[in-house]
């Protein structure tokens, strides 16, 4: 005998209680009628993840209620079948200077029309992006209930990740354990979580079903890859990354372990699972907040060039539009590569010279600048009419505005506020320079969205990186090369490895010294940049915290 359990990988969507709960009543009609008896669908699904201070409203809490007794009511007809939902359950007791909270990170089990059993996550995360501590307060029981005579256990993402709430679970009786999950992505996290949940399976002598969310959601991005792991920590099976899919494993029971079968999506390759977070947090940010497209400035360059691949691939060429806006010390082949460029992938394309309003600039402060050399005070001018005439594309005509800067750069502040930083989504702010290039040559010999092939002219790729807002410029006349650079990058930035550690790695100290400089000088700037999709570790995103005003050096 068998019990076919399925895991609603959907994307669901903060605060569409109604929505959400519309897709896991037709998801698991869907899978009912396939033979499912277990329906799984991911931490606080029918909220979304993460829904921030939202948790703290009274009616967001009674409209997730509300949603709950929508999803038994709907599927009471359904015999036999028993559905897994997240939300959060309680309130708080409240005064003008103290709030003290109640409320629990949930999952409950709804069988025929009832609630039969509701589970608090007992682990709260509150490292990296998560922030549940603020929220929620620990759940202390366990939940093990029985469906077709299998006795299932159910933990909460961070549960699975401690000892101790999956052998209280076993404790209880459970036979196989399911977690519910919403686990943001970065590039290697996939592997991490099979390696853990298969740690927790042999500890505990239980296969494990794993239900993961996928979906974009401002900074973060899911990205699904739900499975399953045996007692032995086999993986038995394995959901398709960055899309929905009703994952179905087939847990069967005889005299000895259980056994599960399931499909097993390949292992991808990490630039391939990279593209597919960036694309999937372009596409769901712009969708899932109303924008009817996106433009961007393209110049010729390697950062916008990738951005632009990247929004065809999310959206399609027709709601992509690309201006290039060439300056006095804009290089010919600068314009004949975005031309190029814009014509492969079939984008709308627009020249404005900034010329004539830089001039006019120029001229308006000639008095006050009399007698002084040009500087980056004249680059920036340029960037800031750039960003004027991007933004006021962007009021007209209501698309909204991808920036181009990478992570090197927002590190070093080597952008410009209200410049090449104005915009409303930052696409590439957490991809280091040396990826960007990875990522270019990956997408030209990988089509995987059916865009088209080759979409980045090879010599835009080849060139020495350069902003042109000065005559003969490159990055790397105010920058130390970017293989060193973004080495000292990973380790000082997103790993918190100090100055002497670096040295003592064979890196040359007036460079590290440099770079840490420039990162703490330059925190203004990103506390003032766009959001943009997190894709390591650690992002300049709910990552980092750091004070603006401070004296400490690491």
């Amino acid at each position: 005998m068998a019990l076919h359990i399925c895991i609603a990988q959907l994307n669901y969507v903060v605060g569409d209680m109604p929505g959400n709960a519309q897709k896991i009543i037709d998801a698991a009609r869907t899978a009912y009628d396939k033979g499912a008896r277990l329906v799984v669908t991911p931490e606080l699904s029918l909220c979304g993840y993460p829904a921030e201070d939202l948790l703290l409203r009274p009616a967001f809490i009674a409209a997730c209620d509300d949603a709950v007794k929508t999803v038994a009511r709907e599927l009471a007809g359904l015999k036999g079948l028993h559905v897994i939902v997240g939300h959060p359950v309680g309130g708080d007791v409240r005064s003008k200077s103290v709030q003290v909270q109640r409320r629990l990170n949930a999952a409950s089990v709804v069988s025929e029309g009832r609630v039969l059993e509701t589970y608090a996550k007992r682990e709260l995360p509150n490292y990296q992006v998560f922030d549940e501590r603020r929220y929620f307060t620990p759940g202390k029981g366990t939940c093990v209930f029985q469906v077709e005579g299998l006795n299932v256990g159910l933990l909460v993402c961070e549960d699975a990740w401690f000892e101790e709430p999956a052998l209280l679970a076993k404790e209880t009786g459970a036979e196989l354990l399911v977690v519910t999950n919403a686990s943001p992505f970065h590039v290697g996290k996939g592997g991490e979580r099979v390696a853990r949940m298969a740690d927790r399976a042999r500890a505990v002598d239980l296969p494990v079903i794993y239900a993961h969310l996928v979906g974009g959601q401002d900074e973060v991005v899911f990205d699904g890859g739900s499975f399953a792991v045996d007692a032995a920590g086999t993986l038995a099976g394995r959901a398709p990354g960055f899309r929905e899919d009703l994952f179905t494993v087939s847990v069967e029971q005889g005299a000895g372990a259980l056994a599960l079968k399931a499909s097993m999506a390949p292992e991808r390759e990490p630039e391939a699972d990279l593209w597919d977070a960036l694309v999937l947090g372009v596409r769901d940010y712009i969708v899932k907040n109303g924008f009817p497209g996106v433009l961007l400035g393209l110049s010729g360059g390697i950062d916008s060039a990738l951005v632009l691949a990247i929004a065809v691939d999310a959206l399609g060429k027709d709601k992509v539009r690309a201006v290039m806006m060439p300056s006095p010390y804009t290089a010919n082949i600068s314009l004949v590569d975005a031309r190029e460029m814009a014509q492969r992938l079939g984008v709308r394309y627009d020249e404005i010279s900034i010329t004539p309003q830089f001039e006019a600039f120029k001229l308006a402060l000639a008095k006050e600048f009399a007698g002084l050399p040009e500087d980056t005070t004249e680059e920036n001018i340029q960037a800031r009419i750039r960003g004027v005439l991007l933004m006021a594309l962007s009021n007209k005509f209501g698309s909204i505005v991808l920036t181009t800067g990478n992570k090197s750069e927002m590190a070093t502040g080597y952008c410009t506020l209200y410049g090449d930083m104005a915009g409303g989504f930052a696409v590439i702010k957490d991809v280091l320079k040396t990826m960007v290039f990875r990522l270019a040559r990956w997408r030209n010999a990988n089509d995987p969205h059916g865009t088209g092939a080759n979409p980045i002219p090879e010599r835009i790729i080849t060139r020495p990186p350069s902003a042109e807002l000065r005559p003969d410029q490159t990055d790397q006349d105010s920058l130390p090369p970017y293989e060193v650079l973004d080495a000292i990058l990973a380790r000082y930035m997103e790993n918190d490895e100090g100055v002497e550690a670096i040295v003592a790695e064979g890196f040359d100290r007036a460079v590290v010294e440099r770079v840490a400089r420039l990162i703490r000088i330059n925190e203004y700037k990103r506390r003032q940049a766009p959001v943009g999709i997190r894709v390591t570790h650690r992002s300049f995103g709910k990552d980092w915290r750091y004070p603006i005003t401070g004296k400490f050096r690491a």
